[in-house]
C-alpha cells in the first residue's frame, strides 16, 4: 500500500472514530451527570476509588496486555499468518492465567486492604465489598476481550470498533436511566449492571473476530518461542504500565486516605472530564498506531518517522482546540453540567486538562518505542521517572497541600518522561531530538501562544458568565485556534493541501 493510501486510510478511520467519539463523549457527560445525582457524591466517590484500587491489580496484565496488541500488529505487518495465529491463541491462554492471579492477588490483599485502610463510611461497608466484587469482574472480562480489541485494531477495522463502542456508550446510558428508578441499593444495581454491559461487549467482540479474521480461531496450543518474546517484552512493559496504574490509581488511593470519598468524587468528574477530552487525541491514535507499528515491521523508517512528528503535533493541536473553551470556561461549565458541584472540582479538572496536553504530545513516540521489541532500557528510564509519582503525591499531600497536587506531581514529570523517550528513541530508531524540538515542541508553542491572546483577552475584558458568554468564549476559543493552526502550525504545503480538501469538499456539496 503506498504512502498516499496509508494517509487516506489514517484520515478515513480517524473520521470514524471522531463520529464515535462525539457520541461517546455526549453520552458520557449525559451518565456522569445522572449517576452524580442518583448516588449522591459519597456514593459517587466511592463507586470511583473502590474501581480504581481494583484496577491496580491488572498491573501484571496490562503489561501482557500492550505486548499482545504489539506482537498482533507487528506480525500483521509482516504478513505471517500462521505466527499471526500462535499469537492469538497464546495470548487467550495467557490472559486467562493471569485473570487467575488477578482474582487471587485481589480476593486476599485486596479485601483486607478495602476492609482496613480506606477510608469509607460503616454504612456502606456491604455496598462497597460487593462493588469490589463487581468491579473485578468487569476487569477480568474486559482483559479476556484485549486480544480480540487487538485484533480489530491491528486490522483497521474501525468501524466494528466504533460500533460496539457506541453500544457500550448507550448501554451504560440505558444503565443510567434504570437505577433512577430502582428501589434496591443504587450502588449495587449499578455495578451489577456494569457488568452485565461488559459481558454483552466481550461476546460482540468474540463473534466479530471469529467471523472476519482467520487468526482469531482459538487453539489449546501456543509456540513456547512466541511466549518467551511476549513475556520478555511484557515484563519490561510492565514497568511502564505500573507506574501510570499507581500513578492513576494510586493517587485517588491517597487523596481516599487524606480527604475521604468527596475529594475522590471530585477527582473522578477530572478524571472523566480529562477522559472525555482526551479522546480526541486517543482516536486519532487509534487510527495511526497501526501504521506506526507495521511501517516499522516492514522497514520503512522515514515514513515512520513522518509519521511520528505529524502525529505529536496533530495529536497536541487536537487537545488544544477542545481543552481551551473548557480551560477559560470550567467553573460556569461545571455549573451548567451538574447540579452538584464538590469541593476542588475546577482545579482537578483544569490540571487533568494540563497533563493530558503534555501527555498527547508523547503519544507517538510511545507507539513507536512499543514497535521495536527491544524496550528495556525505555522502560526502565521511562518507567521510573513515572514510578516517582506516587512517592511525590505522599509527600505533598503529607505536607498538606491540596489533593489536586496530584496531578500538578502528573503533569511536571510527564515533560520528564517526554525528555526521556526522545533520548531513547535517538538511539532505537535514529529520531532526530533537535528536529523533534523544531517541528513539534516550538510548533506547538507558537500556537498555543498565538491562539490565546485574543481569547484571554476577550475572557478578562468583555465576557460575562452566561449562556451567550459561554458560546461567546467557545466560537472565539475555536476560531483562534484553527487559524493559528492554520497559519502558524501549518507548513506551506500542508495549508496547500488543506485548501485544496476543503475546495473539493465544497464541490461535491455543491453537486
Amino acid at each position: 500500500m503506498s504512502e498516499a493510501e496509508n494517509n487516506k486510510r489514517i484520515a478515513r478511520n480517524t473520521l470514524i472514530l471522531y463520529f464515535r467519539m462525539f457520541i461517546q463523549m455526549i453520552i458520557a457527560l449525559f451518565v456522569s451527570r445522572v449517576i452524580l445525582n442518583t448516588l449522591g457524591v459519597e456514593d459517587f466517590g466511592i463507586y470511583n476509588v473502590v474501581g480504581g484500587f481494583v484496577l491496580m491489580f491488572s498491573i501484571v496484565s496490562s503489561a501482557i496486555s500492550i505486548a499482545i496488541s504489539r506482537f498482533i500488529t507487528f506480525e500483521l505487518g509482516k504478513r505471517d499468518q500462521q505466527k499471526l495465529n500462535f499469537v492469538f491463541s497464546s495470548a487467550i491462554i495467557v490472559q486467562l492465567i493471569t485473570c487467575v492471579v488477578v482474582v487471587l492477588i485481589a480476593e486476599s490483599f485486596g479485601l483486607w486492604f478495602l476492609n482496613n485502610k480506606m477510608t469509607i463510611p460503616a454504612e456502606r461497608t456491604f455496598a462497597t465489598n460487593v462493588i469490589f466484587q463487581f468491579s473485578l469482574i468487569s476487569l477480568c472480562i474486559n482483559l479476556i476481550s484485549i486480544p480480540y480489541n487487538a485484533a480489530i485494531i491491528a486490522h483497521e477495522h474501525v468501524k466494528a470498533f466504533a460500533w460496539v463502542s457506541i453500544y457500550e456508550s448507550v448501554a451504560k446510558l440505558v444503565v443510567a436511566i434504570i437505577i433512577q428508578y430502582t428501589d434496591s441499593d443504587k450502588l449495587i444495581v449499578y455495578g451489577l449492571l456494569l457488568v452485565l454491559v461488559a459481558l454483552s461487549v466481550r461476546i460482540m467482540y468474540g463473534v466479530y473476530c471469529n467471523s472476519h479474521f482467520e487468526e482469531c480461531r482459538f487453539r489449546w496450543s501456543f509456540d513456547k518461542s512466541i511466549l518467551k518474546e511476549m513475556f520478555s517484552y511484557a515484563g519490561w512493559t510492565y514497568i511502564g504500565t505500573s507506574s501510570a496504574l499507581l500513578r492513576d490509581a494510586g493517587g485517588n488511593l491517597l487523596i481516599n486516605i487524606f480527604y475521604g470519598p468527596i475529594a475522590n468524587a471530585a477527582r473522578g468528574i477530572g478524571t472523566q472530564v480529562q477522559q472525555a477530552v482526551n479522546q480526541f487525541s486517543d482516536s486519532f491514535m487509534l487510527a495511526m498506531s497501526p501504521q506506526i507499528t507495521k511501517n516499522y515491521a516492514s522497514g520503512n523508517l522515514d515514513y515512520m518517522k513522518f509519521l511520528i512528528f505529524n502525529g505529536s503535533r496533530i495529536s497536541y493541536f487536537l487537545m488544544l482546540l477542545l481543552s481551551m473553551p473548557i480551560l477559560l470556561n470550567t467553573k460556569y461549565i461545571l455549573e451548567l453540567w451538574l447540579t452538584q458541584i464538590p469541593n476542588y472540582t475546577i482545579e482537578f479538572v483544569r490540571l487533568a486538562l494540563i497533563f493530558v496536553l503534555f501527555e498527547s504530545i508523547s503519544k507517538p513516540l510511545v507507539t513507536a518505542a512499543s514497535a521495536n521489541g527491544k524496550i528495556k532500557k525505555y522502560q526502565l528510564l521511562v518507567g521510573g521517572i513515572q514510578s516517582m509519582n506516587f512517592p511525590l503525591s505522599l509527600l505533598f499531600l503529607y505536607l498538606g497541600f491540596q489533593p489536586y497536587v496530584t496531578f500538578s506531581v502528573a503533569s511536571i514529570l510527564s515533560l520528564f518522561c517526554l525528555a526521556s523517550r526522545l533520548y531513547i528513541l535517538r538511539g532505537m530508531i535514529s529520531l532526530s531530538t533537535r528536529e523533534f524540538l523544531h517541528k513539534v515542541i516550538w510548533n506547538i508553542v507558537l500556537v498555543t501562544s498565538v491562539a490565546s491572546i485574543l481569547p484571554l483577552w476577550l475572557q478578562y475584558n468583555i465576557w460575562q458568565y452566561n449562556l451567550l458568554g459561554l458560546f461567546g468564549s467557545i466560537a472565539v476559543c475555536v476560531a483562534s485556534t484553527l487559524l493559528s493552526i492554520f497559519i502558524v502550525g501549518c507548513k506551506k504545503d500542508e495549508r496547500t493541501l488543506l485548501l485544496r480538501e476543503v475546495n473539493n469538499f465544497i464541490d461535491k456539496f455543491r453537486k
